[in-house]
């Protein structure tokens, strides 16, 4: 049986929450140090313990929904370390003590996975845990978890012009968690999500013990791309197979209110989204204005890739409903496509992208699910009825997959 998917994510913003105090930190420390022969940094910029100064600073350095922060249930400690001796004497301390490891390498964590729990629990933050190597030769990077979606493409960027990499679309992301998520994308259609084209990756388990593909096993390796890595142990690198890039692609924003017939349009592109050319991603962002005037509209958000002469013909095919025209789109290279579709303006600098800070800073509640069958007219009107009367900023962010085939 044939089937379309679409992702479809509700973001409602929410009021925010509390944090914690720390125990046994004394116990932790003496033991990590115990387990190193020698630490090539200070301990203070290593461990940071709820009386630290930097405590606070740290914890909320990457986070993204500040709901999960002053909390009694945070970390009773944050561990950033420098190298992989390192991790694995946090995994071994955490161990001894009975306390949970929870592993943090972006922030973005929209259900505070890595920020909170009901029992005491060590955060191994992987800020500096980050290095890439890209490795042209056989088309494939080295990517530690702790670096960003954003650092990824930068760094791709600088080695070539014809290469890419199928990921998100924030560049705030960790490499680790996006992965081990699976990791969709404007280029999914094409070449699928980020877990596909994982290679090989270095996993530190329970025991301490780093393993490569080989030494985990197919199962595991299978398991840690899109089965949460976090479920088998800490993982320390991906290797990635890249993509090749055509030289230009064509973006673009199209705004219709529900008075220009945003409601149908929607309709219609769930029909045709998933059925489009694999070249060409569009997604929806339709969302009311943030305040009390209960305004509605929807952006048809789009990365093709390949030049408006073969993407006009495309969408006079398939979706001439939209009313695209020329003059809506911008030609540009993939690097630039990436910066845009991130909010940028095509002529910013790149290295923006290198920006960890998350733009966006808000307490929210976000789900997702999939959506194998369209959603009739009339549950659309009452999803935009119910977004456009909230006062705070809410949105469904509608993403089109392709088709796949169930027995």
């Amino acid at each position: 049986m044939l089937m379309s998917y679409l992702a479809v994510f509700l973001i409602l913003l929410l009021p925010s929450s509390s944090s914690a105090s720390t125990l046994f930190e004394n116990k932790f420390k003496e033991c990590f140090i115990n387990q190193l022969d020698g630490i090539s940094e200070s301990i203070e910029k290593i461990i940071f313990t709820t009386s630290s100064s930097l405590y606070t600073p740290v914890l909320e350095s990457l986070e993204q929904n500040p709901r999960w922060l002053n909390s009694s249930r945070n970390p009773l400690l944050i561990l950033t370390p420098f190298h992989e001796s390192e991790i694995q004497a946090g995994i071994r301390c955490s161990k001894e003590l009975g306390l949970q490891l929870k592993v943090r390498s972006g922030g973005h964590d929209y259900e505070g996975l890595s920020y909170l729990s009901k029992t005491p629990f060590v955060m191994v933050d992987l800020i500096n845990i980050r290095s890439i190597q890209v490795n042209l030769a056989d088309e494939t990077a080295w990517v530690q978890a702790g670096a960003s979606l954003g650092e990824l493409y930068y760094k791709i960027s600088k080695e070539s012009k014809v290469h890419g990499f199928p990921a998100g679309t924030c560049p705030s992301i960790g490499i680790g968690g996006h992965i081990s998520g699976g990791g969709q994308g404007t280029m999914m259609r094409k070449h699928g999500l980020a877990a596909d084209h994982v290679v090989d990756a270095y996993l530190i388990d329970a025991n301490g013990k780093i393993h490569d593909r080989k030494s985990m096993g197919e199962d595991v390796f299978w398991a840690i791309r899109g089965g949460c890595a976090t479920s088998y142990g800490v993982i320390l690198a991906w290797k990635i197979r890249l993509v090749r890039v055509p030289a230009l692609v064509t973006v673009f924003n199209v705004e219709r209110t529900l008075e220009e017939g945003a409601n149908n349009l929607i309709h219609r592109w769930q029909h045709i989204a998933p059925e489009l050319h694999e070249d060409l991603f569009i997604r929806v962002v339709a969302q009311n204005s943030g305040d009390k005037s209960k305004t509605f509209k929807a952006v048809f958000n789009s990365v093709f890739l390949g030049g408006i002469d073969r993407l006009m013909p495309l969408m006079n095919e398939s979706f001439s409903e939209l009313g695209l025209q020329a003059k809506d789109c911008i030609e540009m290279n993939w690097i630039q496509s990436v910066m845009f579709i991130a909010g940028y303006n095509k002529d910013d600098p790149l290295e923006l992208l290198l920006d960890r800070t998350t733009t966006f800073k808000s307490s929210f509640k976000a789900k997702s699910d999939y959506v194998k069958e369209p959603i009739p007219e009339s549950g659309l009107e009452g999803a935009w009825k119910m977004v456009a009367e909230e006062d705070t900023l809410a949105m469904l962010i509608l993403e089109p997959y392709a088709h796949v085939y169930s027995k």
